[in-house]
Formats: C-alpha cells, structure tokens, sequence
C-alpha cells in the first residue's frame, strides 16, 4: 500500500511559514511545464506475474488479457448506485445500506470440518500418539477439541459485523480522499476465487493502517473476509471477546508449546485443521490512533492498494522441486576469491537462507523447509515488483546521489521527468501524475524537513539536502527505486570492479573506454558481486541461475547504451555463421547419420569483448547505477574495516549495536550519513557470518560471535575491505 498526498482547500488564512514558502515558489517560474504521466504511450506498465517456470498454467489461465485497457476504482466511494434502492433519503443512508448487503460468510460448519480433518481423525483414532489410543477416551477427546474451538473463535456477529464496516467506511472517506485500486488486478483475484481453493493473501504491511485497510478493500470487493490467527496475549480477555464475535482466530495457549512436547499436539492439529474467518476489523483501533494525527492536518491521504497475479500453490509445489540444484554455502564460494587463494569462481549457486526459523518452519522436513523458503522469495519479488514507485523515491534518490551540495530547481525538474521516464521504459508503475511543476512542489513539501529552498537572484530556486541525518531519511526512501535499476547497478559495479585494477579510480571517461573488457571478465565479476550482496536485496528467484542473472545484468547494460560490443584484433566476426567450422566430432560420422547433431558441435568463436560507450550522457549514468548500490556497500566495507575495533565474542544483537554506533561515528566524520543505517548493520554482520569471517559459537549466556581464525589477522581484514571497495564508485 502506497499513499499520495494532495492538499485539501483551505479557507483560514496559511502561517508566516507557509507564506514565505509560497512566495518563493511564486518567483520561481512562469513557464509552462509538462505534465507527468504514469504510463509511456496507451497503457499503463503491469508488473507481479508469478513465475512463468514453476506456475506456468496459472501465468496463462490467471492473467486477464484487458488489464491494460481497465482503470482504477475507488473502493470507498459509495454512492445510490451502489444499493439496491433509490430516492433522497438513501443517498444520506447509502453507507448503512452497503453494509447491510454486505456478504458474511458463515462459519457455522467450522467445527463439523475440523472433525473431519485427517489430523484431528488420526488423534481420535489413536494413530498418532497422544491420541484417543493413548489411554484417552475418544468422546474425552472430542469434548477436549471442542473446548479448543471455543477459544480459538466464536458464533459470528453479524449485526456487530455490519456496524462496524459501517463505521469503518464512514472513518475512511474522512481520512482517505479515495482508495484505489486496479479493477484488472481484481478481476485475476476474483478469477482464482471462482477455481475454489482457498485462497492466501500476503502483504508486505507497508503502512499502520494495513491491518483494517486491506481486509476492508477484500470484504468490499467480495472475497469475504480474511483469515489470521492471532496472538492472545496482544489483547485483552475483553477485546478478545470481542474480536472473536467479529470472527477474530485465536492461538490457544498450548499450541505454542515446544514441538516435541505432547501436550499441545491436539491444539496444533486443530490449528491447523480449515481456519476461521478473521473479522475485519483488527485494525480498528489504529484508524483512532491515525485519527487523532490526522484529523487536525489540511491534507487528505489518497491510497493505493497493489495486487500481484494470484498463482496455484499446488503448480508451485509440483515445478518447483524440479528446478533444484545444488548449491555452496558463501564460505566456499567467495572466501578463497576474497583471499586471492583462487581466481576462479565456482559454477554453483549461493545457499543464502535468512527465512526465520520459526517453530512451525523446523517442524517440516528439510525438503519442506526449502520449498517454502523458496516460496517467499518468489513471493517478495512479486510484491517488490507490483508496487508503484513514488515521486518521494524519485526525488530523494536524485539529491542522495547526484546532488548532495545542491541543485537549481529548473535542473532538477528536469531530471525529475527523466528519472520517471527511465522507471516507465523499465515496466516498473509509478504512483503519481499531474503538472511537473505541481509533482515537485508537493513532493519537496513532503520532504521539508531534509531540504533546504533558496531563492537565487535569476528568479530560480535552490533546493539543498540539509547534511546530517536527513541524508539518511532520502537514502531510505531511495531503496523504493533500487528494483527498478538493480541489473544495471549490479552490472555497473562490476565494470568499476573490473577496471579499479587498471586505470586511477579518478581517470577521465575516455581513458576508461580505451580498456576492453570480456565477456568472461565481466561474468566473473557480476557472479563475484551477486555472492557478496544478500539476497533480501537482490531477490532473484531461485529457479533462475546466477548465470542466467549475469546474462541479464550484460543485457541490460547493453541495451542502455552504457557497453558497446567489440571485436578483439584478428578475431572472426561473431555475426559470420558461414565460415563456422565443424568440430571433429562430427567429421568422422557417416553420411546419413543426424545423431547428436546439434548447434553445440560447431566451434563457437572466443567470448565478446566490450568496451565503455563514448555517448556524453554515459559518465552520469554509469556514476548513477554506481551510487545506487553505494550504500550497503560502503557499509560491508566499514564493517570489514571495524573486524579489529569492536569487542569479541559479543552476541549478535550487542554486536549489530556496535557497529550500528561504528557507521554513526563515521557519518559524523566522513559525511557518509546514508550508511547510518541499523538495517545495514545487521546485514553486514549477517553476511560476513555466511563469508566465514564471523562465527557463532554457543556459550552459557547464549550463542557468542567470535571472529573466526582466518580473519584474525589483520592482512586478511584489509583484503576483505579491499575486495568490497573495487566495487565502490566515490
């Protein structure tokens, strides 16, 4: 869920403030401006298909084909039309009247179902220990599973339920100028309803107000309710009770036992069994605590609901398996390379697992574990992909990264409407549209407290970053933006890795384009940088290779303009296929004989080479793509500079503090402020853990850090920095 922010009319008179930052703006220009689409010719960019590998069917059968063609509705817009009745007094009672003809789903059968599980039906039968079998009687069992059900939900509300939706929507077309959402994306939700399975709706909860927001737009359009169990101990015995009447789902207190412990085996298997309806309205609360922000501000909150393509978990379970290989853990991939111990980058994939390893997730085999590990990335890369960048994302990654000391306002316009361009051309949605002039005045409004404006004598304006921890706001909001340019970032360090050994890291452009660079060279040094990022942030789906990724990353930097391919000196070109020649294999075989004559018997001509397009925009934009990844980067090389600063053995949580304040004391003296970041501490130390470089041992207050033998030295400290910064461009 995104929001924009559009200002609402105003009658009282603005503050000093406000006027002030009127009249600059009024200077500023008189020229017409552009006006900001979110879309490049007709249609408007669709992004979150599942995988075309592992669920083809539900890629071809799921998709609607008019999704270009469809709009957006206002969920929350409830109007005459939308009853069944007619006349002035429904049009001041047409919310209470949606309500009552709201859909309930019943759950009176809830109980009959969970009986008839097979779980529930092997403990009544004594097949599984614990059972009825073990010195229980079944009726005994029965009683107790019922006992169960009566704390985990109870008899819906439905009068209760249809008050509060009430309520609810009269709440949010006060807080809400509207709620949209894409009638295409909506219709493939509603397709895979009608297939019959249930279905599993997960959100990455970018905002407070998902809890109630999310489960109203899925009530409204039809699908019912959702379906979540929750913790009792975040609530009261009275809210539970209430909450339960609007169809709440409760975890009984001996669910969350150990799971070799046979008391609680009963209530994980009813757990487990067809879960109850959730009421809507968990969130309810928060819509108050938002209120109470909210209600005194001028400007209204327009919000935006984003749905991927729904997808067959049954598909999933059956391709995906197939799709397996084998894989190295980052110790015995990249430790040797970091070293100079070996050159060579061996062809396997990195085993990188940061799914926690919760109760539930340990109790499945490991086969099981790694499929559903599997799953959520294949999930965070649809939900990372489907949701819109933000004009907020837009502008601070253009102050963070290319004008950190300042820029006119009429530059800046113009940057603004390429940077949108260039997310349009790469498929990815943009949340926004009007008059650039407007886009920029609201999205700097946004960003008050980490600009500066001044006003210059020529009639324009100077926006500045304010220095210090504002720096590490924008570089927050510029993570929204890194998805839409990781390939070619990925790939643009890598050639600043690759030609950090042969020319001066401050060498001008053109001395740079003199050196050719293979297309082995270049893999090596993708492949190098894909195993030293965490997967988090790259997210690639595990059924494509990291070759595969690397081809992609080569694409991509092609088809910006940034390499052109060269021939190397008194090499056949690789466009002449008439003079291939065939390989000895095939010399020797019979006329008539066509086994195992396939395209990979002819001599392939060597790799191609490439060299640093001369265009007069590729130095800004490769040093662009560069900067992208600079934060996380410059922070795994302070952290590998920190390896003989910071106090070991200490458990990770004490450590990750450590170097949290390492990276602060830096921002201070370096003006790095954009590393200053908890999050990259704790993904430093959770990588370097995976390198080999920081092992956890167990001890009597808990599991320890401690550095590991091959880097205590300090020579080996200073390779591993080294190894980072030749991907860093300053």
């Amino acid at each position: 869920m995104d929001t924009m922010l559009k200002s609402r009319p105003q009658t009282q008179q603005r503050s000093n403030h406000n006027g002030q930052e009127t009249n600059l703006w009024s200077s500023g220009f008189g020229m017409k401006m552009e006006a900001i689409t979110p879309f490049l010719g007709k249609y408007r960019p669709f992004m979150g298909r599942c995988c075309q590998t592992c669920t083809p069917k539900s890629w071809e059968s799921l998709f609607h084909r008019s999704i270009m063609d469809l709009g957006f509705c206002n969920v929350i817009l409830v109007k005459e039309e939308n009853t069944r009745f007619r006349g002035w007094l429904v049009r001041r009672l047409c919310y209470f009247l949606w309500s009552l003809e709201q859909h309930i789903p019943t759950s009176s059968d809830a109980s009959q179902k969970i009986m008839e599980n097979t779980g529930v039906q092997s403990l009544l039968s004594g097949r599984v220990p614990g059972g009825a079998g073990e010195g229980q009687a079944p009726d005994l069992v029965m009683k107790e599973v019922q006992r169960i059900l009566g704390y985990i939900q109870a008899t819906l509300c439905p009068v209760l339920l249809r008050l509060l939706s009430w309520a609810l929507l009269w709440f949010l077309n006060r807080l809400f100028l509207n709620v949209q959402l894409h009638k295409g994306q909506m219709k493939m939700v509603h397709k895979a309803a009608q297939e019959g399975s249930p279905l599993v709706f997960l959100s990455t909860h970018k905002s407070l107000l998902d809890g109630f927001l999310l489960p109203f737009v899925l009530f409204s359009q039809g699908l019912g309710v959702v379906r979540v169990a929750l913790d009792p101990r975040t609530c009261s015995p009275a809210l539970r009770a209430l909450l339960k009447k609007l169809g709440g789902l409760f975890l009984p207190p001996e669910a969350n036992l150990s799971l070799d412990s046979s008391d609680g085996i009963l209530a994980r298997a009813v757990v487990r069994a067809d879960l109850a309806p959730l009421g809507l309205w968990t969130g309810a609360l928060a819509v108050f605590r938002n209120l109470y922000n909210c209600w005194g501000c001028h400007r209204r909150a327009c919000v935006r609901v984003h749905l991927a393509q729904p997808f067959s978990l049954q598909e999933y379970t059956i391709n995906a398996r197939s799709c397996w290989d084998s894989r190295q853990t980052l110790e015995h991939l990249l430790q040797p390379i970091v070293l100079g111990e070996c050159g060579v980058v061996p062809d396997t994939e990195k085993e990188q697992e940061w799914t926690p390893s919760t109760g539930l997730l340990l109790a499945l085999k490991e086969e099981d574990q790694l499929l559903v590990r599997r799953l959520s990335r294949h999930v965070l890369s649809a939900i990372v992909a489907s949701s819109a960048v933000m004009s907020t994302a837009i502008m601070a990654t253009l102050l963070l990264l290319k004008h950190q000391k300042g820029v006119v306002l009429s530059q800046l316009l113009g940057e603004f409407s390429w940077l949108t361009e260039e997310t349009l051309l790469r498929g990815f949605d943009v949340g926004f549209s009007g008059q650039l002039r407007c886009l920029a005045q609201h999205t700097l409004s946004l960003l008050k407290a980490q600009v500066i404006l001044l006003r210059v004598h020529q009639g324009d304006l100077v926006v500045v970053p304010r220095p210090g921890p504002g720096l590490t706001h924008l570089a927050r909001l510029s993570k929204e933006l890194l998805p839409t340019f990781l390939s070619e970032a990925v790939g643009a360090c890598a050639v600043r890795g690759l030609l950090a050994g042969r020319v001066p890291p401050e060498g001008p452009w053109e001395l740079q384009g003199i050196e050719l660079l293979s297309q082995n060279e270049l893999y090596r040094q993708i492949l190098m940088l894909l195993h030293l990022l965490p997967q988090d942030l790259l997210l690639p789906q595990p059924c494509q290779s990291s070759y595969c990724y690397c081809q992609e990353v080569l694409d991509r930097l092609i088809q910006c303009g940034l390499l052109v391919a060269e021939e190397t000196p008194g090499s056949r070109p690789a466009c002449d296929t008439g003079r291939q020649h065939l390989s000895a294999k095939l010399l020797w075989k019979p006329s008539g004989d066509f086994t195992d004559s396939e395209s990979d018997d002819f001599e392939e001509p060597g790799g191609r080479c490439f060299r640093l397009s001369q265009q007069s925009r590729c130095p800004d934009f490769f040093l662009f793509l560069c900067r992208l990844l600079s934060p996380i980067l410059k922070a795994f090389a302070q952290a590998a500079a920190f390896l003989h600063l910071g106090q070991l053995p200490d458990s990770e949580v004490s450590y990750s503090e450590q170097l949290f304040q390492f990276l602060q004391d830096c921002a201070q003296e370096e003006g790095i402020f954009e590393c200053a970041d908890p999050n990259l501490a704790i993904s430093a130390i959770w990588t370097f853990k995976d390198l080999g470089v920081l092992q956890q041992m167990p001890s009597p207050t808990g599991p320890q850090l401690h550095l590991s033998p091959t880097f205590a030295s300090r020579d080996n400290q200073d390779k591993l920095e080294q190894f980072i910064r030749q991907f860093i461009c300053s």
